[in-house]
């Protein structure tokens, strides 16, 4: 016991060198460069016969590997994880020692000259993500033992001359991808001289979104795996692709029939991926065509196969699909059957159908291609005439019809003028169309003697004559009865009178048949003869006499106001126009000046009569505007006059007492409701709606008539953004100030005098910023 005491100190001291000698081996181990992955560098240019570039030239001893150009390592233990040579012009082969790159994640070789073969220590490389290896001089197969690299992505050996098959267990990446969480998601082998059949396992790439292989010596038939097909893959149902969105397989000698289940890669549509390809031409598939079509497709080609029969296909989905090429197969049967939901192809702008054996009639339905730039229907068996609404597509540039049996006349119109875009050819009984066709006249079949064509025209002329007279005679009789209407056209309307428009002044003829009517022209008569502005209508008499029925008429004579109420240029009828026959638009600009004029008119009936007058129907159908769109008050039927009590500092009424401040007075102090009652569930009214957009989205609440106005066409930059401020500045302000005129207290009401000054000021920055364009 004593021994083991006194060895404690001496025991505790060597743990603790002990420990320290392990971190710094650790520390070595972690920060030293990686000796292995320089001297596989140095291998792999010893292998290179040609670098004109020079960009091997820092790969010596006289640096740190991992500060040489083009290779990317990790910034802490120094370990080479990216190679990248693209585009150097390289020449020589890939050296073996690759392998002992072993934490390489990406290897890209692209558009160099190497050459001999893809040595199979690339696949020992089982962290690689990324192999680019195109357009280089590579002949030999693709390595097998590639399926080693687990973590694999992209692999990218297209335009090589790669030569043999595609390895038949490249599907069992699957496993090992799914396990890493990486799924690949491309395969590019198109350009070599690839032979064999496509193996079934490329069905277990469940995230696979492109198949590049085109132009190779591919054959057989296509694996229905492929396409999701569980009818014929059962144990491997949920392994299939679909997620693909490419596949490109032109140019092979594949053969067999297009799988029915085809469609099953639709499920791509609810990622609305916007480039599905579909390419199988230049093969020798066969049979018909059945299949549904995934409705985000984009191009569909099936040219230059044997595929026969009727086209069974669902396009009445494909709003997406821009080319569709089925020529030179032995397609058959009507047009108008294998047409019959093609125009809902909105976006279609490629229709190639020649060399098959179609018949029948052009459809109806191809009117709705609106978008369609090229038509091509040669070569086939159609017996009918060209339908004219071929001449409305305006962009239409080419559209041949050469090789048919068709037996009509060529219009004139449309595509039909230009005689490069329009081909006819082999169509001995087409007649018509424009001089450059060449084509012979065409003669009526049930033409007659001279003397009965006279006959004919002569009685066509007056037939003709007699209706164009009945028809004048009807529009002069309809000119007569509208005449004698405009002589009293209503303009504006309020509770107890409406507003007429005679020829040269406005009549404001008082509805006599309310109760109330004989009180409202008395106030009206007691409010006007107390005022005068000039934003105020004018008023040039008055009218008290019996109407024609022998009722009582009252009435006040107004000055005529050229352009009519605010209410009808706030909100026009479906093509309404002026007397100049434009469209009733209001600009940002005018609507300011017309709000400053009726301010103005308010603020004098508020603030600056002998007694305040209040007008209680401030609304657009009685503002009315004269020849400069200036802006008047008129119909004060409902007008309240407010005397100042002397004895008391509260003012009294004419008749009802009005609730909050004479500022402005809102539709509540006579409903006695408010855009905040009860009756508005929810806080839902325009105070709220605005008060919420503000200050980010309150140029989404804007008419987009007005932000078309505020857009600015300016060439310096600077203006264009000060500019575009200024009017957004002023936006905010207008929304501001309508928000300070509707809080629910009315108390708390902006009053009508600063109204004016905020609007003032709004004009002056909007002259401001026109100054800028």
């Amino acid at each position: 016991m004593g021994h083991s005491c006194l060895n404690c100190p001496q025991l505790h001291c060597s743990s603790v060198l002990f420990t320290v000698l392990l971190l710094l081996h650790f520390n070595v181990v972690i920060y030293a460069p990686n000796d292995k992955d320089k001297l596989a560098l140095l291998a792999f240019k010893a292998e290179i016969t040609s670098d004109p570039f020079g960009s091997l030239c820092s790969w010596n001893d006289n640096t740190d590997f991992y500060r040489w150009q083009r290779v990317k390592c990790d910034r802490r233990n120094h370990i080479v994880m990216v190679l990248n040579l693209n585009s150097q012009g390289l020449s020589g082969s890939i050296s073996p020692h690759i392998r002992n790159l072993s934490l390489l994640r990406v290897l890209s070789l692209t558009n160099n000259r190497f050459g001999l073969e893809i040595p199979s220590q690339v696949g020992q490389l089982c962290w690689l993500q990324a192999v680019y290896l195109s357009h280089n001089s590579l002949t030999s197969e693709i390595p097998g033992n590639i399926l080693g690299c687990s973590n694999l992505e992209f692999l990218h050996l297209d335009y090589k001359q790669l030569v043999g098959g595609i390895p038949m267990k490249l599907g069992s990446l699957s496993n090992l991808i799914r396990l890493c969480g990486k799924p690949i998601n491309r395969i590019v082998l198109a350009g070599n001289g690839l032979n064999g059949i496509i193996s079934q396992s490329l069905g277990q790439l469940t995230k696979l979104k492109t198949i590049a292989s085109g132009t190779n010596q591919l054959s057989g038939n296509f694996p229905p795996s492929v396409f999701n097909l569980s009818s014929f893959v059962e144990i491997d149902r949920h392994c299939n692709l679909v997620s693909l969105q490419r596949l490109d397989t032109r140019d092979n000698l594949l053969s067999g029939l297009i799988p029915s289940n085809l469609g099953n890669l639709s499920n791509v549509a609810k990622f609305d991926l916007s480039d599905d390809h579909l390419s199988v031409m230049r093969n020798n598939f066969s049979g018909p065509v059945i299949f549904p079509v995934a409705r985000s497709l984009l191009y569909l080609d099936l040219s230059r196969n044997h595929l026969s029969g009727v086209l069974s296909m669902e396009t009445r989905n494909l709003r997406h699909l821009d080319e569709w090429d089925v020529l030179k197969n032995i397609l058959d049967g009507e047009l108008l059957s294998n047409l019959s939901n093609l125009g809902n192809c909105d976006a279609l702008t490629i229709l190639r159908m020649q060399d098959n054996l179609f018949h029948g009639s052009i459809p109806q339905s191809i009117s709705s291609l609106r978008s369609i730039e090229e038509i091509d229907l040669s070569n086939n068996n159609f017996y009918c005439e060209i339908p004219k609404l071929l001449e409305a597509f305006q962009y239409l540039e080419k559209l041949n019809l050469s090789y048919k049996h068709l037996e009509s006349v060529l219009p004139t119109q449309g595509v039909f003028k230009n005689v490069s875009a329009t081909f006819v050819v082999g169509n001995e009984k087409f007649c018509g169309g424009t001089p450059e066709f060449d084509l012979p006249e065409c003669i009526s079949r049930n033409s007659k003697s001279r003397g009965v064509h006279k006959l004919k025209l002569t009685i066509a002329i007056l037939f003709g004559l007699l209706g164009i007279t009945l028809i004048i005679t009807f529009l002069y009789l309809c000119w007569l009865k509208q005449k004698k209407k405009k002589t009293k056209k209503l303009i504006a309307s309020s509770s107890n009178d409406s507003l007429l428009n005679l020829r040269i002044e406005m009549l404001l003829r008082f509805n006599l048949m309310r109760h109330d009517a004989l009180k409202s022209f008395k106030a009206e008569c007691e409010a006007l003869k107390r005022i005068k502005h000039q934003n105020i209508l004018k008023v040039l008499t008055v009218c008290s006499s019996i109407d024609y029925k022998g009722d009582e008429f009252k009435a006040l004579v107004y000055e005529f106001m050229v352009n009519g109420s605010l209410e009808e240029w706030l909100h026009p009828n479906p093509a309404p126009n002026d007397v100049d026959g434009h469209s009733k638009k209001l600009s940002l600009i005018q609507r300011i000046n017309i709000s400053i004029d009726v301010t103005f008119a308010l603020d004098y009936l508020h603030n600056q009569c002998e007694s305040k007058i209040i007008h209680c129907e401030p609304k657009p159908s009685n503002v009315l505007l004269d020849a400069n769109m200036v802006g008047c008050v008129g119909n004060f039927g409902l007008v309240k006059i407010v005397h100042e009590s002397t004895s008391n500092t509260r003012a009294s009424l004419s008749s009802t007492d009005l609730r909050g401040t004479f500022g402005h007075a809102g539709p509540q102090m006579f409903t006695r409701l408010s855009p905040t009652s009860n009756m508005f569930r929810d806080n839902l009214n325009l105070h709220n709606y605005v008060a919420d957009a503000l200050p980010q989205r309150d140029m989404e609440i804007t008419n987009p008539v007005l932000l078309h106005e505020g857009e600015s066409h300016s060439s310096s930059q600077d203006s264009l953004h000060e500019r575009n401020r200024i009017f957004q500045e002023c936006l905010e302000t207008i929304y501001h100030t309508g928000l300070a005129c509707s809080v629910e207290d009315p108390r708390r009401h902006m009053s009508i005098d600063k109204v004016a000054i905020q609007l003032h000021s709004i004009r002056k920055k909007l002259f401001v910023a026109s100054l800028l364009e």
